[in-house]
């Protein structure tokens, strides 16, 4: 039986995102491993109070039903994905950047370049996980206030789903991420 995180990294392309980057395509699926937990992790955090639970499900919004053009690098906007990723880790960042390197022997360099491919891959999933599907939906799932809600519960299961960064997030999203909203 796969998991959550199995189904996700199966939709990123990842020999696509090896060659763009230049590393072998098992580096750039052991830092790919890496990075979704974090990237969901760190979501997780943020969608724990009402105001990021809110900012989060308006992003999801906008990112439903893209999964389909995601498939391929080319079709990847890095400069949304860039601000996927300083929305979710903020003034941390960096530090997160530097614990997934250290933690899967990849290049800081490399983890930069990658996470900003695959931040608009990621929220293109959860955005079919939340909202059911691949089709725009003209409903938004609510949350309730000073909670993640359905989001929260979402994040919090794909986090309770995941092969092989649970470890890392729980030592290094934990102590980063833990009261950034």
């Amino acid at each position: 039986m796969s998991s959550p995180f199995d189904d996700l990294l199966g939709q990123i392309p990842i020999a696509d995102i090896a060659k763009q980057v230049g590393v072998d395509p098992s580096v750039a699926e052991s830092a790919i491993s890496q990075i979704l937990p974090s990237l969901v992790g760190g979501m997780a955090s943020n969608a724990q109070d009402s105001d990021g639970a809110e900012s989060l499900t308006k992003a999801l919004a906008a990112h439903q039903g893209t999964l389909d053009s995601r498939k391929s690098v080319k079709n990847i906007d890095t400069a949304d994905g860039d601000k996927i990723v300083s929305h979710v880790f903020g003034e941390k960042k960096n530090d997160v950047v530097k614990a997934v390197s250290s933690s899967n022997g990849v290049g800081k360099d490399i983890i930069e370049k990658i996470l900003p491919i695959v931040a608009p891959i990621v929220l293109a999933w959860i955005a079919n996980q939340f909202f059911g599907g691949n089709k725009k939906s003209t409903t938004t799932k609510s949350a309730p206030s000073g909670s993640g809600g359905g989001i929260g519960d979402l994040l919090g299961g794909l986090l309770g789903g995941g092969s092989g960064g649970g470890d890392l997030l729980g030592g290094l999203l934990g102590g980063l991420l833990g009261g950034k909203s």
